[in-house]
């Protein structure tokens, strides 16, 4: 399977008064994403993550290094338009994202400005409504919609630009657990049904133990990089970053020291359930 994102040697500063540079935020991230890959990326605030995740879409440009996205150079000025169709970013606040009084008119809207027939338009907006399972509020205010279904509106408003990839900067962040469950399924089935490769930016466990690959950064660096099962079962260096695992991977952990034979790899209930009721049959 090809990669659609291969990042090189990233380096990155904000600029500061003058000729002055920042500290530096990015240093030296050298990863790949095949097309189709559900990936999460963690770290506590300030590890770099969010500003990662503004070079996939060329928000930020490199201060060193090169990010490359389905073949097309972030750094390249003339693709720009082409890349930002091509790698789709869903930000923390829906309330940012929606431009229009009615739902449908808001997923249109990109598609409008790229001048996309009429026919095809009216399409791709009632199947990425119907992918988010908001095509019932199509002709709504997005003010009468809670947080989760707002978000979702937003996402279908990327999934009709008909993406390769979509990047989602913590999506959940502000919502209830209800829109955040609401949030995730949309997700999950945009990857699975669609082939769309996800990037995720969470601070949230269970999202990230949900995702194929999980991309855990401290300071700048990636520090590991792995299936979720093997990243969450290093308790110890997560919580010394700064970050929880998933609850049923801590009472795990918790049960193995006190001498009950029991993988740490666990991250589901339903395994935790399962391994018990071996260990003790």
């Amino acid at each position: 399977m090809d990669n659609i994102i291969e990042i090189k040697n990233l380096h990155f500063r904000y600029e500061a008064d003058g000729d002055t540079l920042s500290e530096e935020v990015l240093k030296g991230i050298d990863f790949d994403i095949k097309q189709g890959e559900f990936v999460a990326v963690l770290g506590h605030n300030g590890s770099g993550k969010s500003t990662l995740a503004k070079h996939l879409n060329a928000i930020l440009l490199p201060t060193e290094g090169t990010v490359t996205v389905d073949g097309i150079n972030t750094a390249d000025d003339s693709k720009l338009f082409e890349l930002r169709q091509r790698a789709g970013m869903v930000f923390q606040n829906p309330d940012n994202q929606i431009v229009s009084s009615i739902v449908e008119e808001d997923v249109a809207f990109a598609l409008e400005n790229l001048g996309v027939p009429y026919e095809e338009m009216r399409q791709r907006v009632d199947d990425s409504l119907k992918a988010v399972n908001m095509y019932e509020y199509r002709l709504h205010s997005p003010s009468q919609l809670s947080g989760g279904q707002k978000q979702r509106v937003a996402i279908a408003g990327i999934i009709a630009m008909r993406p390769e990839c979509i990047i989602l900067d913590e999506p959940t962040a502000m919502l209830d657990p209800q829109g955040r469950k609401e949030v995730m399924a949309a997700v999950r089935r945009m990857n699975r049904e669609y082939g769309i490769t996800i990037v995720l930016i969470t601070h949230y466990m269970d999202e990230a133990a949900q995702c194929d690959r999980v991309v855990v950064m401290d300071r700048g660096r990636i520090i590991i990089d792995n299936i979720p099962e093997k990243v969450f079962s290093q308790v110890e260096l997560m919580r010394k970053i700064g970050l929880d695992v998933p609850q049923v991977t801590e009472l795990c952990y918790e049960l193995k020291k006190a001498g009950v034979d029991i993988s740490p790899e666990i991250i589901s209930e339903e395994e935790c359930v399962k391994a018990l009721l071996n260990f003790l049959s």
